[in-house]
């Protein structure tokens, strides 16, 4: 693939304040409204903007935009393995892979939203090294309020009459900023595993905030998830179904500085917050398919104006 193809997104969606939206397979310019940029190269959200320009998503200076090497940001996809735990590539390899537009994709409940289908099937090569048939659509929305949604099927079609079984992961990187002024919600009294600690078990005892590097992978989580930003007033809200786990992540100072594709202080600016399927994956039998799917939403938040009721978010429609 001419590298030419992969330094500009070959997807912008974008909804305008007018309630009308538009997609196209070119770079849009900006626009006063709500947009997202997508790669063919691992379909890879890069961008996810609000209304006033502003950047949702945290991608690195040093981002490599080039095979084999994954984009460091925006919302990479794990698949059909999560971190290192088994024996394909970290990640595996579906965030490496040049995806395809869907020519036939099945038609959206509105015509208000923005959207892009694609798919991924396997190579031979990727056969050899991960030896089943599937199809994978993702299909990535931009709603009518300016939330983002990622909707993955992944279809068994062995022919062999075997199941397979996959780890699967959206893994987030939002745009904070300051991590030391961030609160995530909703993941109290959890159990994790904690991946630096030899992903022995732990409790959650409360709020999670951050003043070191953290690697957790929580069991059985709720469907939302509040990230509270209280210097920027926002919350982000996850809202997931069929991803039990979540993993949270920043590497910090010492690790950031050890990533060549990472800038030294960008730790400060970003937050990994995922919605996951990897303790006990999936399996599929022959013909089965599977739906992940998140949703992302940014709402005003500030507790000093008590704008914003934690366990409302949460517990709210």
């Amino acid at each position: 693939m001419a590298p030419s193809i992969l330094r500009e997104p070959i997807c912008k969606a974008h909804s305008s304040s007018s309630n009308t939206s538009s997609i196209t397979l070119a770079p849009l310019p900006k626009k006063n409204g709500v947009e997202f940029a997508v790669y063919l190269y691992g379909a890879h959200v890069t961008s996810w903007k609000n209304e006033h320009g502003g950047e949702m998503l945290f991608v690195s200076s040093k981002a490599i935009f080039k095979p084999p090497t994954a984009i460091r940001g925006g919302i990479p996809i794990c698949f059909p393995q999560f971190s290192n735990l088994g024996p394909l590539e970290q990640h595996g390899f579906a965030r490496n892979k040049h995806w395809t537009v869907e020519k036939d994709p099945p038609p959206l409940p509105s015509e208000s939203t923005a959207f892009i289908d694609l798919i991924l099937k396997p190579s031979e090569d990727d056969f050899k090294i991960w030896p089943h048939r599937y199809e994978f659509r993702l299909r990535v929305t931009l709603g009518p309020d300016g939330e983002l949604l990622l909707t993955s099927r992944i279809r068994n079609i062995n022919t062999d009459g075997k199941p397979f079984t996959f780890t699967f992961a959206y893994r987030n990187y939002l745009s904070v900023s300051d991590i030391g002024e961030i609160r995530i919600e909703g993941l109290e009294t959890l159990h994790y595993l904690d991946n630096l600690q030899n992903r022995e078990q732990f409790t959650e005892q409360g709020a999670i905030t951050f003043e070191e590097e953290v690697d957790k992978t929580y069991l059985g989580t709720p469907r939302k998830i509040a990230i509270i930003d209280h210097e920027k007033k926002m919350t982000f809200v996850i809202r997931k179904d069929g991803l039990p786990d979540a993993v949270v992540w920043n590497p910090w100072d010492k690790k950031a500085k050890a990533m060549a594709d990472f800038g030294d202080d960008e730790y400060k600016r970003m937050l990994c917050v995922e919605a996951d399927a990897v303790e006990k994956g999936v399996t599929l039998k022959p013909g089965e398919e599977w739906k992940g799917k998140q949703k992302l939403c940014v709402v005003p938040s500030s507790y000093c104006s008590g704008q914003l009721d934690p366990q409302k978010v949460l517990h709210g429609s």
